[in-house]
């Protein structure tokens, strides 16, 4: 199975517990029922596809809370 055939339920950036002031540090997400802490690196393959579903306007990332 590849990234682009999983299904991305949710995402939620999560903030960077060590950053001061906050700052967003990762993304929470479900894949295909799995939640993944995922960090914001564009190499990640996770992170990547979050991109490419953002881009495609199929996925929307929550503000961390």
């Amino acid at each position: 199975m590849t990234l682009s055939s999983m299904v991305i339920s949710s995402a939620k950036y999560i903030t960077h517990p060590l950053a001061s002031p906050p700052r967003n540090g990762g993304v929470k997400a479900i894949f295909d029922g799995v939640e993944l802490q995922v960090p914001l690196d564009p190499d990640n393959r996770h992170y990547a596809e979050i991109l490419r579903q953002v881009d495609a306007g199929e996925l929307t990332i929550a503000d961390a809370d």
